[in-house]
């Protein structure tokens, strides 16, 4: 093989532009494909991401109030909600909050461990809840204590409270206290107000699942706060195994019992979590699927680009390559022409879709906060083009060899 690469390099000078072409086009394809690759596992790793909590028997209702209450008012709505929710047959716990998890968006705090830090230690997504939070929700205690029903009192809309104790996700406490001291001692949530960590639970997923909120995807902090906003609230239904389904349809039915004068939506007011892992990632799976066609139409057109040329470089020299059967080259020779001819043409386009491939990323860094692309995937893409241009060249260059020796005196 080593002896034919002069007369291939020689040839391929005779014909450049094609060359170029195609080294360029397998170039981008291969800056693509590896971006393109590593958004699709960027995504498919933020789909599988877990959220800390019983997910399978979960329900969560919207519920808005349609009249005006103050604080007072719709607390005492709320308490008797709670009381008629956690009383039906298939309900295992229940509890009012402001958010979930996945909801897409919500309440978060700065954390500092001194009330005059002016840099942020932390980014804590906050949760109200009362001593029902962590069963209902199925989050995991693994240190210290859960909330006492003394401790618990109600927030209202615009209400700025700070609750004199709270707990907080394993991630969180790490983070602010690495040594592993994090229970017993206060952080502050922008308030010159203290907060003491009585609680730390293993993993509670973030309300926002946005890039800028990814470094930040544990850090999750729990109040003693009822929320008993005049607007409106969330109720997280737990229910017993297998009476999700009985628990959806009692829930509404039993609120409304309790009282006329509230809203709650058909279309997304009442949501298992099923429903809400599949809203909350929708843009990661329409992503990742956008990707994969690119990836698979990019590939394609580089296979049939490949394929054509070299089709077109074979019908070109049907009478040299005669004249070489002529000479004694055997079938094998042939073939390993074409195939090394291809092969230097896709390693050369392939130096410079590493560069590109490196520079788009440098791109998509800097303007939508992706990570660094990992040589992992530059390799690999290199590796699947190489193999994807050898396999497209075998077809014509098999072709190639079954021209006879007669060829070679062809005048036409």
């Amino acid at each position: 093989m080593m002896l034919q690469i002069k007369p291939i390099l020689s040839a391929l000078r005779r014909h450049k532009a094609g060359a170029l072409l195609i080294g360029l086009q397998i170039a981008l394809t291969l800056a693509i494909v590896c971006n393109a690759l590593f958004i699709i596992q960027q995504r498919v790793a933020h789909l599988s991401a877990p959220s800390g909590i019983d997910e399978a028997n979960l329900v969560v209702i919207e519920n808005g109030w349609a009249n005006k209450w103050n604080t007072q008012e719709a607390d005492a709505q709320v308490r008797a909600d709670l009381m008629a929710l956690r009383q039906l047959p298939g309900v295992q716990d229940a509890v009012a909050s402001n958010a979930y998890p996945m909801r897409g968006g919500g309440w978060d705090q700065f954390i500092t461990l001194t009330p005059d830090q002016t840099t942020p230690t932390g980014d804590a997504s906050v949760y109200l809840g009362d001593e029902h939070f962590l069963d209902t929700l199925g989050v995991k205690l693994v240190a210290g204590r859960n909330f006492r029903p003394d401790e618990i009192h109600p927030i209202g809309n615009r209400e700025n409270v700070m609750p004199p104790v709270t707990i907080i996700t394993k991630t969180l406490a790490d983070k602010l206290f690495p040594d592993g001291s994090a229970l017993g001692k206060s952080i502050y949530a922008m308030s010159n107000t203290p907060t003491v960590i009585v609680g730390i639970v293993d993993v509670l997923q973030t309300q926002s699942l946005s890039n800028w909120q990814m470094q930040h995807a544990y850090e999750s902090l729990i109040w003693p706060l009822r929320a008993a906003s005049e607007t409106g609230i969330y109720y997280i239904l737990r229910a017993k195994p297998g009476q999700l389904a009985a628990v959806r349809k009692d829930a509404v039915r039993t609120l409304y019992a309790q009282n006329r004068m509230r809203i709650i939506n058909n279309d997304g007011g009442v949501m298992d979590y099923a429903q809400i892992r599949q809203k909350a990632y929708d843009s990661d799976y329409g992503m990742a699927i956008l990707m994969g066609i690119v990836c698979a139409v990019l590939l394609a057109i580089t296979a049939a680009g490949i394929v054509g040329l070299t089709s077109f470089w074979v019908g070109q020299r049907r009478k040299q390559i005669g004249v070489r059967r002529a000479l004694g080259a055997t079938r094998g020779d042939i073939l390993g022409y074409f195939l090394t001819e291809n092969l230097l043409i896709s390693v050369g386009g392939a130096v410079v879709g590493v560069m590109l491939a490196i520079a788009m990323n440098l791109w998509l860094v800097t303007r939508f906060e992706m990570h660094r692309l990992s040589l992992f995937y530059v390799l690999a893409g290199v590796l699947l083009l190489l193999l994807l241009g050898q396999g497209a060249v075998l077809a014509p260059a098999i072709r190639a060899s079954k021209v006879s020796p007669v060829e070679a005196t062809r005048s036409v």
